[in-house]
């Protein structure tokens, strides 16, 4: 038995974890708040404003698919490092762009370097026992997604009180200290693998067939994950817009607020844990379509409809804090030896969701308005819902045949 197997990961060490991987993460989440005045400033028309978060997680997909599985081949506090240099130098591109397509290349940039947070919730994974591995996964998540949260209030915030260059211009400051930080605290952790590239590459498309689990988990968030992304690149839009007239900082108190939503990722540990996974997955996908369910049963008033938004925003958080950490709590049991290959996948899959949802989101609400873009929003979650009743009756028919 290794050290790691007998040893719990620290209180200490999490913090760090958790603490790096929102860092790392944010810098995914910046760009949504400031749309507007990134579009105004780099030449991008309203119909493809889009683009501006669909090309981060763009580059966040290929980074979870060709960069994420070498943490089962390289060894991951070098990959981690090496991942974060990288980003930084991105974010000072985004810092100094002047035009639509400079802008554009960082973006791409920026998700293929950030995909860094992924190689480090498996590491997570691997320091933890068994019996807390859900927990401890869940305290991770809890800061990624506090990352994310965060991200964008903050960009918001601060844009408001400079400009947006001074965003990223510091987001570049933050990810080298970070960079530096895991280089020093990170134990080494050197994969037992012989496997070359090519090999590593071609086993995905393997664990992709013979692992239904994972398909079924990955297509489960890439519902949650289409609509949150869709809604997050639609409503500072709209909260800018005639009927709201947000300031930036009002934007950035309107995302704050969404935080709350986080909470349900420990939560979700430990009903993993516990062996709850399977109702909590339907929790977390209704919560998901709740969430674009109230603005669209909001009144006229403009406060109370400001209200329901907030409240819709902090419910599809919840959904989707929730069923992130019950799927990689799920597709953490299946073997240590192709941890951060399954949890590439699993993330390359349903960030394919989220930036079909950010762009159809963005073209949605430029074309047919606000009402069209919240259905959209909740149809993703509808099919995966519709999609999980199939689990739920297998499950059903195989207690049936035990008893």
């Amino acid at each position: 038995m290794s050290k790691t197997e007998q040893n719990d990961i620290s209180p200490g060490m999490v913090l760090l974890l958790a603490a790096a991987t929102g860092l790392i993460v944010a810098n995914l989440y910046y760009a949504q708040t400031l749309v507007g005045p990134i579009s105004a400033a780099t030449g991008l028309s309203p119909g493809a404003a889009g683009l501006i978060v669909t090309l981060t997680q763009i580059g966040y997909t290929l980074g979870l698919l060709f960069v994420v599985p070498l943490g089962d081949l390289l060894e991951n506090r070098r990959l981690i490092f090496g991942g974060l240099l990288f980003t930084s130098a991105m974010l000072v591109l985004a810092a100094f762009s002047t035009s639509a397509w400079l802008f554009l290349t960082a973006a791409l940039g920026i998700g293929l370097g950030s995909v860094a947070a992924q190689i480090i919730v498996p590491f997570a994974a691997h320091l933890s026992k068994e019996s807390t591995r859900g927990h401890t996964v869940g305290k991770v998540v809890s800061g990624l997604l506090l990352g994310i949260m965060l991200a964008r209030p903050v960009a918001s915030l601060v844009a408001d009180a400079s400009n947006w260059h001074v965003v990223f211009g510091g987001a570049a400051l933050i990810v080298l200290a970070v960079a530096l930080v895991l280089r020093a605290k990170l134990p080494p952790r050197a994969p037992a693998s012989n496997l070359t590239y090519a090999a590593l590459m071609a086993s995905l498309w393997h664990l992709f067939l013979r692992t239904p689990l994972l398909r079924r988990r990955a297509a489960y968030h890439a519902g949650l994950f289409g609509s949150f992304s869709l809604f997050w690149t639609v409503t500072p839009l709209m909260l800018a817009g005639p009927q709201f007239h947000l300031s930036q900082t009002g934007i950035a108190i309107f995302a704050l607020v969404g935080m709350a939503g986080a909470v349900a990722s420990p939560i979700a540990g430990r009903l993993a844990d516990a062996g709850h996974t399977l109702m909590a997955t339907a929790a977390a996908l209704a919560l998901g379509v709740v969430g674009f369910a109230l603005p669209m049963i909001a009144p006229e008033s403009r406060n109370v409809a400001l209200a329901m938004l907030v409240v819709a925003s902090i419910v599809l958080d919840m959904g989707v804090a929730a069923n992130l950490v019950l799927g990689q709590r799920a597709i953490f049991t299946l073997g240590a030896e192709v941890r951060s290959r399954l949890n590439g996948v699993y993330f390359a899959l349903f960030f394919a969701g989220g930036a079909l949802g950010s762009a159809l989101g963005g073209w949605m609400y430029a074309t047919h308005g606000w009402h069209a873009a919240l259905l959209t929003g909740m149809a993703f979650p509808g099919m995966a819902l519709v999609y999980w009743v199939t689990e739920y009756a297998g499950h059903a028919a195989g207690q049936r045949k035990a008893a």
